[in-house]
């Protein structure tokens, strides 16, 4: 088995939607990014290249490539998934957090599940997401930006 940690933060701006784990949040900000900036999947794909040992999101998809630009988080996780598969992989479980202060997170946790499940193929029982905050006392705390972390523990397949 291998463990692998990702880490991901944007800034919040007007005039973007605030995507989270491919799903839209309605509020008055959204993320800063070159694709549709889900700091939530970011983190997930950074775990997932970590624990194969084979680089990171910036790596395999750069922020000054056009064909990533906008596009959606949960493309790049198919993708992610792909290679998982490629490489003799599966995964065994994901947990997650986001930090932010707002919105709340907790009635759109089950869609985030379903829709990253989906991409990777895998249970949703396999995925955790929690919500935090961090008490108004940094950039983040000061509604600024939005941060996620994830690890990933992934295992041979048995063949």
């Amino acid at each position: 088995m291998k463990i692998g940690q990702g880490y991901d933060i944007h800034r919040l701006i007007f005039g973007r939607d605030l995507i989270l784990g491919g799903v839209k949040i309605p509020y008055e900000k959204g993320l800063s990014g070159h694709s549709d900036a889900d700091v939530l999947i970011h983190a997930i794909i950074d775990s997932i290249f970590g624990a194969m040992n084979i680089g990171d999101i910036g790596e395999h998809f750069p922020d000054n490539d056009p064909q990533y630009k906008g596009i959606s988080s949960l493309e790049l996780l198919r993708h992610t998934a792909k290679l998982l598969d490629n490489n003799g992989y599966k995964i065994i479980n994901i947990d997650s957090t986001v930090i932010c202060e707002k919105p709340k997170l907790l009635p759109y946790k089950d869609d985030m599940k379903k829709n990253i499940s989906n991409a990777l193929s895998i249970s949703p029982d396999l995925i955790s997401i929690k919500a935090k905050t961090k008490e108004k006392s940094d950039s983040t705390g000061e509604g600024l930006s939005i941060e996620a972390m994830s690890v990933c523990l992934i295992d041979v397949k048995n063949i």
